[in-house]
């Protein structure tokens, strides 16, 4: 049986998560390549209905990245995704989905080795759950 490969999208702000996602690249730092990076102006932006789309579109995980807490580029853009992040999280978990789907995590620019072992963890984390229930049900 060939092992499962998870599909994970990580919505990434421009300022920090993007730019260490770019450092990680710069410094040859090794993350796996299932990680779907999709950037966006400020975590703050990503809405509760992104992250499903996410899930129905076939990803296994997701992740929110955005800036350092008091780092935010459009003030607290990165608070309010962790708030919708953690209702999500609630609401996954109220429709019967491993809550250790979605994650929030906050990084700064220069932070490309945490990017890298984060998109590392996400991805073990997730093959270790499985292929998503939306995508299996999907099937």
């Amino acid at each position: 049986m060939e092992q499962f490969e998870p599909v994970i999208v990580a919505f990434c702000c421009h300022y920090c998560a993007y730019t260490a996602a770019d450092m990680a690249g710069s410094q040859r730092l090794a993350y796996p390549a299932n990680v779907k990076i999709i950037r966006v102006p400020c975590s703050g932006k990503v809405d509760t209905l992104h992250i499903i789309k996410a899930f129905e579109k076939g990803a296994d995980g997701v992740y929110v990245a955005g800036c350092l807490d008091g780092d935010c580029h459009f003030k607290n853009g990165n608070d309010k995704a962790a708030k919708k992040v953690a209702y999500m999280i609630k609401y996954l978990e109220a429709i019967g989905i491993e809550p250790e789907r979605l994650e929030m995590v906050r990084m700064s620019a220069g932070m490309g080795e945490r990017f890298a072992q984060v998109a590392t963890e996400m991805t073990e984390k997730i093959r270790q759950l499985g292929p998503s229930p939306i995508k299996v049900a999907a099937a």
